[in-house]
């Protein structure tokens, strides 16, 4: 599989898909708090419910694990009760983001069986090192295959539009347009020269980046 930090656009990709998982979880009511195990691993909560999550993001439509080198059990899988899975819905013109809730044990038991088939098809497996399964191929007998399926049977919760990684979406380009666009006393004047207020400019800029109006800061200098 690529290795996606090699490519500025693969990194910036990643970043967006972790994004659109925790932005979900928060508009379904949860909240999301960092925890140890891994740049992966969040303890989300909502009412009495807790779960540890893995948010695993996929470019190419498959996840992976590794197994462990103890060959006993899976590294990150076997220690969160819910993988989200975010993954591209295009693999050559992607619009948005397809978001998965899916129950741990019911992904390890594919990714046993994938990791079955393998070695009883003499694959090399090493230890330590991911097994790839994918999301949208179902199983039809072959080795590469087993396991697969997993997006098509768990259907996403949400379906969000990557529309912030697209260029006329960059914070720097849309920030410089607005920018300009301020006077000296305070307001914003718009391409039919009337006057805007900074908290409008605020809002149509965090409409445009597609981030909360909190996180707008815009200063004015005469």
């Amino acid at each position: 599989m690529t290795n996606i930090y090699k490519d500025p656009k693969k990194r910036d990709m990643k970043r967006r898909l972790l994004e659109i998982a925790i932005e979900t979880l928060q508009a379904q009511g949860w909240t999301v708090e960092r925890t140890t195990g891994g740049a992966s691993i969040r303890t989300i909560r909502k009412g009495g419910e807790s779960y540890r999550i893995s948010i695993r993001t996929s470019q190419d439509q498959w996840i992976a694990f590794p197994r462990r080198e103890d060959d006993k059990a899976w590294v990150t899988l076997s220690s969160v009760d819910v993988v989200v899975v975010v993954s591209v819905d295009d693999l050559r013109h992607s619009s948005a983001a397809r978001v998965h809730w899916i129950e741990a044990d019911k992904l390890r038991v594919r990714f046993d069986r994938a990791y079955m088939a393998r070695k009883k098809a003499k694959y090399s497996v090493p230890l330590g090192r991911g097994l790839w399964i994918p999301l949208y191929i179902d199983e039809d007998g072959s080795p590469s295959h087993a396991g697969g399926g997993v997006g098509n049977m768990y259907p996403e919760i949400a379906r969000v539009p990557l529309a912030a990684t697209e260029p006329e979406r960059d914070p720097l380009v849309a920030s410089r347009a607005i920018a300009t666009q301020i006077r000296a006393n305070g307001s914003v004047a718009p391409a039919d020269d009337q006057s805007l207020t900074i908290g409008e400019a605020k809002r149509r800029l965090a409409l445009t980046l597609g981030v909360p109006e909190a996180s707008i800061k815009i200063s004015v200098e005469a």
